[in-house]
């Protein structure tokens, strides 16, 4: 396994520069696998409900969003319509995710992307002292304070999963 440098992903950068705490952890990514959140979990030997997955989601008025969701959940798209008051929501197109967050599928963090975008947190995460989220790379994972995430995405914690 190579090392990473601390500072690789956008993700990681800020987090330093606001000197917010957390926790860096590796593991060494398969490319055959295809539920990249339950490969963190088993690599990592972390209960997958602590480790939560960033989906972009395209609004009814074509406005992306992002959702956190625990990887061993599925998430409601009309509960997420439901929390960004929209008519409706749709997984965002691949292009449009990575354009937007500047990450690839697998490895796109809720930190660091290029544009901000409205973001929810399942509720789920207020019921752990700290979550997993990708650091903006496959096979690495930030480990953080479920309201620290909340406070620098300027999320809320809403009930989106099924």
């Amino acid at each position: 396994m190579h090392l990473i440098k601390d500072d690789m992903t956008p993700a990681i950068n800020l987090l330093k520069k606001k000197k917010i705490p957390y926790v860096l952890h590796q593991y060494q990514h398969d490319p055959s696998v295809q539920s990249y959140g339950k490969e963190a979990a088993e690599a990592l030997g972390v209960d997958a409900n602590r480790i939560y997955k960033t989906l972009v989601v395209t609004l009814a008025d074509k406005t992306l969003a992002v959702t956190i969701i625990p990887v061993n959940q599925t998430m409601n798209l009309k509960k997420v319509a439901k929390a960004f008051k929209s008519k409706k929501a749709q997984m965002a197109a691949t292009n449009d995710v990575l354009r937007s967050t500047g990450y690839i599928l697998g490895g796109v963090s809720p930190l660091g992307q290029r544009k901000r975008l409205k973001t929810v947190i399942d509720e789920s995460a207020q019921k752990h002292k700290s979550i997993f989220i990708s650091a903006g790379q496959r096979g690495l994972e930030l480990e953080l304070f479920p309201l620290i995430l909340a406070e620098l995405t300027q999320a809320s914690f809403v009930a989106i999963c099924q």
